[in-house]
């Protein structure tokens, strides 16, 4: 396979070790991670470059929901998304790095995470998502939440910021400034969130680590 890989050996040793073992203290201690340049830069430069050979058409509508249940609501989102599969240079490069990333929290924290989904997702000036959880309590499904921006030059006027509610009542939340690099990783039952409306063109991976829960009669995840 001609992908880059960003590697880890057996004992969580390698170049992101550091950022990886910072990454699960904080899940550990608090449910989030917040980590400016997280991305490491080649690898965010790749996933830019690929995002701005892209057309319109392989983007659709989001929607709210999965399976049966999916459904478009444009009072609760208003973005576009493209689901990435590996098929590109940069989309297997990323896939590569989230394993490396599935691997180190599943050895250290013992979460069980069992696959990865993710999505570019284009929020147009104005559009937005509204408060929201990942997963209900109890799904069992989507665990870890993970968002990286790709967006260069971006300031704090630009708005389009992720607030995530750090309590139940909403009194207390964290800004996040979409900046190029940045990483975010929280627990996806525990934390509800919403994306404000930017003033330009906003780019970003939204993705999910999800349990193993098949049935006989149901695979989830969907292969």
């Amino acid at each position: 396979m001609f992908a880059t890989h960003f590697p880890l050996d057996g004992q969580g040793e390698g170049p992101q070790h550091d950022l990886f073992e910072s990454i699960a203290t904080d899940i550990q201690g608090r449910g989030y991670s917040v980590k400016p340049n997280g991305l490491p830069m080649a690898l965010a430069e790749a996933l830019w470059g690929h995002l701005q050979s892209m057309s319109a058409q392989q983007f659709d509508r989001a929607g709210i929901g999965r399976d049966d249940a999916y459904a478009l609501n444009s009072f609760v989102r208003t973005d576009e998304i493209c689901w990435i599969t590996g098929e590109s240079r940069a989309g297997q490069q990323w896939l590569n790095w989230m394993a490396e990333l599935q691997h180190y929290l599943n050895r250290r924290l013992l979460l069980g995470l069992f696959s990865f989904e993710s999505h570019f997702a284009h929020y147009a000036p104005g559009d937005f998502y509204k408060r929201h959880l990942d997963a209900f309590k109890g799904g069992a499904n989507r665990i870890l939440s993970v968002v990286v921006y790709l967006n260069p030059g971006w300031q704090p006027v630009d708005g389009g910021e992720l607030v995530i509610y750090t309590d139940e009542v909403d009194q207390d939340s964290i800004r996040v400034t979409p900046a190029f690099g940045t990483l975010v990783v929280f627990l996806s039952e525990d934390f509800p969130h919403e994306v404000l409306p930017a003033q330009r063109d906003r780019y970003s991976i939204a993705g999910w680590f999800r349990l193993n829960t098949s049935t006989s009669d149901r695979v989830d995840p969907p292969r």
